[in-house]
């Protein structure tokens, strides 16, 4: 399996974290599994079919998908002949290019976009990064990012701050930001910081000092225990600590 990263355009980076491309290859057919970020996505096939979605969805060539947050972990089959092109979104910006429905209605989701927010699959073929660039620079309608304040105070802190503190720093209520949250990033803003430390645990411990223990990680990144680490890489990931 191929997968590589491609940047967007400067003017793209403040919504736009990378574009990706994925190619199978005739040596590795697997089930290949994406943890939660809190971000969305969008997608084209432009392969043989792909199952996804923990193999209850069938991707089918030059059709589109946007893809929800997710609070899970996600399977999707890679074959020979797979070739995904994404692009992997920031949080809450899915907006600032779409007039889609709400992301509350897509989180954990795949969903086949009608035409109109379909990439062309002939353009696309040709040079997939200048395509990309020229479809979401046209599709910039908002500049701006309603939630960037509160985004970065959660990864500032990894996840580790209460929701009644992020409402307070932001000049807003619980209530209002819990409604913005779920309707611009699909999650709750609880939700959304328990990934994000999460992926702070994940990331020490896949650099593991060996002279740090288990428990002294999950205090680190604001668990009670080693157990409470460990039940919540299971939740995100399928996977024992040991098995990431």
């Amino acid at each position: 399996m191929e997968y590589k990263k491609i940047k967007p355009d400067k003017d793209l980076k403040p919504f736009i974290h990378f574009y990706w491309e994925l190619k199978g290859n005739e040596l590795e057919k697997q089930w290949e599994r994406v943890f939660p970020d809190g971000c969305a996505g969008i997608l084209i096939n432009l392969g043989d079919t792909c199952l996804t979605d923990n193999g209850s969805l069938s991707m089918e060539f030059g059709k589109t998908y946007v893809v929800g947050a997710m609070t899970s972990f996600k399977d999707s089959f890679i074959d020979n002949n797979t070739y995904l092109l994404g692009v992997c979104l920031k949080p809450a910006t899915f907006i600032n290019f779409y007039n889609y429905a709400p992301q509350n209605e897509l989180t954990n989701d795949t969903v086949e976009f009608e035409k109109s927010n379909s990439f062309n699959v002939d353009k696309i073929l040709n040079s997939p990064s200048d395509y990309l660039n020229q479809f979401f620079s046209e599709r910039l309608k908002i500049k701006s990012n309603p939630l960037q304040s509160v985004i970065n105070d959660i990864h500032s802190t990894n996840g580790q701050i209460s929701i009644y503190e992020l409402s307070k720093r932001n000049f807003t209520t619980v209530r209002q930001l819990e409604r913005n949250f779920k309707k611009l990033v699909g999650l709750s803003p609880k939700e959304y910081s328990n990934i994000i430390r999460f992926q702070k645990a994940v990331s020490i411990i896949k650099n593991l000092n060996k002279n740090r223990s288990f428990l002294d990680i999950a205090f680190e990144c604001g668990y009670y225990d080693h157990s409470h680490l460990t039940n919540e890489i299971k939740r995100y990931t399928g996977l024992l600590p040991s098995q990431l």
